[in-house]
């Protein structure tokens, strides 16, 4: 893929008007290279890894970043990663800075690779997308997981499709 290029995310096909259905193809075994690819960071709280308020963090977020004309069609990604059992992170792609809101730059090479499911395989999926990385002849640096739905559009789509973003080294 190209620099700061990401896989097609079909923001049409959204019978829900919430979250779109995920399309898989393209976004399994992909590599990404970003060079100070532009995001707004958010941090939510959890309870053993179970978030308490995703929504409303998420909400507030993607306002900020709505009204900031920051969005694009085909330039979406949320990344999150678990530093703790009582916090997330998220990370949100931007076109452009967004006033008011934590801005961070990410740059190296990832590695992606899709799965589908109860979110109580989170743990199965990152020792599987540990040991993908390594088949490939390198190193986990950090895992992100990107939830392409909420569980209310999983549940109407049928389908609970997660990819696992990792930069490796």
């Amino acid at each position: 893929m190209e620099i700061n290029a990401l896989p097609k995310y079909d923001m049409s096909d959204n019978p829900t008007s919430c979250c779109p259905r995920f399309h898989p193809e393209g976004w399994d075994n992909q590599a990404l290279h970003f060079k100070d690819k532009l995001f707004v960071r958010a941090t939510t709280n959890s309870l053993f890894h179970m978030p308490i308020n995703m929504g409303s963090v998420f909400a507030k977020t993607l306002g900020a970043i709505e009204k900031a004309e920051a969005t694009s069609d085909t330039d979406f990604i949320v990344l999150s990663h678990d530093p703790s059992a009582w916090r997330a992170e998220h990370l949100f792609a931007v076109t452009k800075e967004v006033p008011e809101q934590e801005m961070v730059r990410l740059s190296g090479d990832y590695l992606t690779k899709v799965f589908e499911g109860p979110y109580k395989n989170m743990g199965q999926w990152d020792k599987a997308m540990r040991d993908f990385v390594k088949q490939q002849g390198k190193q986990t640096k950090k895992s992100y997981f990107f939830y392409t739905t909420c569980p209310k559009c999983a549940k109407f789509y049928g389908k609970n499709y997660v990819v696992a973003v990792t930069q490796v080294q």
